[in-house]
């Protein structure tokens, strides 16, 4: 008989927002990872983790940057110096320095002085999620000025309850038809800005096993066809057989619009379903004729505006309206100026194909954007960390941060209010990366400088982290016990801890348990408990829901078990099915009860750049413009398949995909070819907001006068030739939101001229390291 290898690594379960798998420890480093038994398309994404968690950019102890240290707390234009230097502190130094802090800036300027926006995707775990546990604190302390909507999506989330009311949008982002309804009821699937799989490996909460890429190819087997719109070939999959249109970028509401006059002019608009279940139908119909400013928004127009033949515009509205469709914008292309109006002309095209409510059809926005979307919903809800009550209602737009911290006082628009921005003195981040998600990002820089104090609690030394005055080192989710699921989610999973702590690093809930202490609030935020406690409490409240319903193991029973099926988890198959099978019993939560096309409420804010009604607007960052004669290319600035968003960039699998150490900038053949650029060259992006330099792959699968360089490259400001030595796109965006509506991200698109660099590229430093000395 063998004797057990007490050398072999350790197998630990853990979840990710990638997904699930397991990490190989060995003593207390983790040496390996390997998917789940259950998952037969999981995430290569894990690939990042054994060398992130060790890497030398973590976060070994409190430290603190010596001017603000020196000098006391004040605006500082040298916040991000490269060279600047930090000061290892011991926790109860840094905990007392940053509890005085808060409570100046409280006692001198107010809680609304304070921004908590930490927005970002920290952990998968339900109670060590690092956004609720700062905000519950500040929430303690009275209270904080908090971001709204998201990066990903604020379009979707201000612009859909005009048109769907708020529980249709809670309808699109979380119940659309799963891909197994799809496969049985759908019979085209046309999708505004890809089906990109890459993009469904991710959702926030991680998934028990990844089904998007399984889905598409069962739906594709049953016969299903697929449409993409994108600029991109690849942005679907190469074996189900869809018809790629290559639209020039930023489009789509041409595209659209020029499918619905085809729909009203050879009468295959479903006027009867308009007439009973929308309002501004015919609005809507004298503006894509033409009666109101003399352009009819024809499939030829359209051709014109989009670069796509006149005859495939014309053939896609008849095959859509021969069978049942599925109309898909992706969040991509809400991310642009303008970025309301495709979502808007969407629902429309829906509506006049008349299939909304019914199996498999109408409109949805998210497929191809997130793991979790079209994979069933889970109406009871998952276990969660309280935030505590808000004492304070002080909030902007998430996209608009620089804006805010550049212009106190200023006023500004938002979904029909006029809001002025709190003077911010001290900005408080953890579990997110600005400086991944933010447009502009020497803007971006400007804009940290001018607070008195920037706290950030962090894992690594990102882009954020090397912005702060105090940096507290927090765990990562190998490091302590958690729970994990997405919604729609199947199971929720025992996330236990694989290594011990890094250096001094400490939970966030520790953190924060100790600024509460010295604050005189930790009853309050602790509520007696343990973050141990925690844990058993939120799992025992949320299997106290199902009491009578189905029967739940209790805390101990389930982590033994490692998971717990979702008892309620619901494969839906058609949203809306309730309004459309009798509209009045069932309203929708809309001023006039229907789906509306043309929406007085919003007429009624007066915006030009959102009216009453989808329009076609024509934006700046757009091939054709005056803009484009002296930046030529425009960039796509598409998710990363290497990473999710700037996550553990330093990992083997991101690191494999960079050419010459950068991020991968795709060329078309020709577009290198004109310019001398050939596969594996380093080059200068550029245009009048900044540089970056990438490594080239020529690529047929992005079209003509369009490159692509996805986000999530550490920002790396370390040389004066460029902006970004690393390639992170986000130096070259423009920082506007996309309607004084949503006041969303414009960071998808923008125009770009390409040089081959000559000589020497300076060095990426940005995975060394900040200096970092003792007091």
């Amino acid at each position: 008989m063998t004797a057990p290898d007490d050398t072999a690594p350790k197998a630990y379960p853990t979840t990710a927002h990638w997904g699930t798998y397991d990490v190989l420890v060995s003593g207390d480093r983790v040496v390996g990872v390997r998917p789940g038994a259950h998952d037969a398309d999981p995430s290569p994404l894990m690939g990042n983790v054994p060398g992130a968690q060790h890497h030398p950019t973590r976060v070994a102890a409190p430290a603190v940057r010596r001017r603000w240290l020196e000098n006391g707390p004040g605006p500082d234009g040298r916040r991000g110096d490269p060279d600047d230097e930090y000061v290892a502190v011991d926790w109860d130094t840094a905990l007392d320095l940053l509890a005085a802090e808060l409570d100046r800036v409280r006692r001198e300027h107010g809680n609304t002085a304070i921004y908590g926006g930490s927005y970002g995707w920290g952990s998968a775990g339900r109670v060590h999620h690092s956004q609720s546990q700062l905000h519950r604190f500040l929430n303690t302390i009275g209270g904080y000025t908090r971001s709204r909507d998201t990066y990903s999506h604020a379009g979707v989330e201000v612009l859909l309850p005009h048109v769907l009311g708020r529980p249709g949008l809670a309808d699109v982002l979380h119940s659309a038809p799963t891909w197994e309804a799809i496969a049985e009821h759908t019979d085209l699937v046309v999708s505004f800005g890809g089906l990109r799989v890459s993009n469904t490996h991710v959702s926030s909460g991680g998934r028990h096993r990844q089904v998007a890429a399984e889905g598409m190819r069962a739906a594709a087997a049953k016969g299903v066809g697929f449409v993409s719109v994108s600029p991109l070939r690849d942005d679907t999959l190469d074996d189900i057989g869809a018809q790629w249109l290559p639209a020039d970028p930023g489009t789509d509401t041409a595209v659209l619009l020029g499918l619905i006059h085809t729909l009203f002019t050879e009468g295959l608009a479903d006027t009867a379903f308009l007439d009973r279940y929308t309002v501004g139908a015919a609005v809507l119909r004298r503006y894509v004729l033409g009666h109101d400013d003399g352009t009819p928004k024809s499939a030829d127009w359209a051709a014109r505006v989009s670069g796509l033949p006149a005859e495939d515009l014309r053939a896609l509205a008849r095959r859509m309206a021969r069978g049942r469709t599925l109309v898909n914008v992706g969040w991509s292309v809400q991310r642009t100026r303008f970025g309301e109006q495709p979502l808007w002309a969407g629902i429309a095209l829906a509506a006049c194909l008349g299939q909304i409510g019914l199996p498999g059809g109408g409109f949805a926005s998210g497929y191809g954007s997130a793991g979790n979307y079209g994979a069933g919903s889970t109406p009871g809800g998952l276990p969660r960390l309280p935030q505590g009550r808000r004492p304070i209602d002080s909030a902007i737009p998430v996209a608009r941060v620089a804006d805010m911290l550049l212009n106190p006082g200023a006023e500004y628009d938002y979904d029909g209010t006029r809001s002025t921005y709190p003077d911010i003195r001290l900005v408080a981040w953890s579990g997110g990366n600005p400086f991944h998600h933010h447009q502009d990002l020497s803007r971006l820089t400007r804009a940290f400088g001018r607070p008195d104090t920037v706290v950030v609690v962090e894992t690594h030394w990102t882009a954020t982290a090397r912005h702060a005055d105090i940096v507290l080192p927090s765990t990562t989710t190998l490091e302590r016990d958690d729970i994990g699921a997405s919604r729609g989610d199947a199971a929720l999973r025992a996330m236990p801890r694989a290594v011990p702590p890094h250096g001094a690093a400490r939970d966030e809930y520790d953190i924060y348990t100790g600024l509460a202490e010295r604050m005189g609030v930790a009853a309050e935020f602790t509520e007696g408990r343990s973050s141990a406690q925690w844990l058993r409490h939120v799992y025992e409240e949320w299997r106290g829901r199902y009491a009578g319903r189905a029967d739940l193991p209790d805390f101990d029973a389930f982590w033994a078990a490692g998971s717990v099926a979702i008892p309620d988890r619901r494969d839906d198959t058609a949203l809306f099915a309730e309004f459309r099978a009798d509209p009045d019993t069932h309203p929708l939560a809309t001023p006039s009860g229907r789906i509306e096309l043309y929406s007085a409420t919003v007429a009624s804010f007066g915006y030009a750049d959102c009216p009453g009604h989808p329009v076609w607007l024509p934006a700046e960052e757009r091939l054709g413009s005056a803009r484009a004669r002296t930046w030529p290319l425009l960039m796509v600035a598409n998710q990363p398949r290497g990473r999710l968003h700037s996550q553990q960039d330093m990992g083997a699998y991101s690191r494999s995909l960079k050419v010459a150490g950068r991020a991968r900038l795709r060329m078309h053949p020709g577009d290198a070819a004109a310019r001398g650029v050939s596969d594996g060259d380093v080059v200068v992006v550029e245009n009048d907001r900044g540089s970056l330099l990438a490594g080239v792959e020529v690529s047929a699968h992005v079209r003509r006068d369009v490159v692509q360089l996805s986000t999530g490259a550490w920002y790396d400001p370390s040389s004066q030739e460029v902006t970004c030595v690393h390639g992170n796109p986000n130096v070259l965006t423009a920082d506007v939101g996309s309607s004084s509506l949503s006041q969303g991200t414009t960071g998808q698109h923008v125009l770009v001229e390409v040089r081959r660099y000559h000589g020497t590229p300076p060095p990426v430093r940005v995975f060394d390291p900040p200096r970092i000395t003792r007091r």
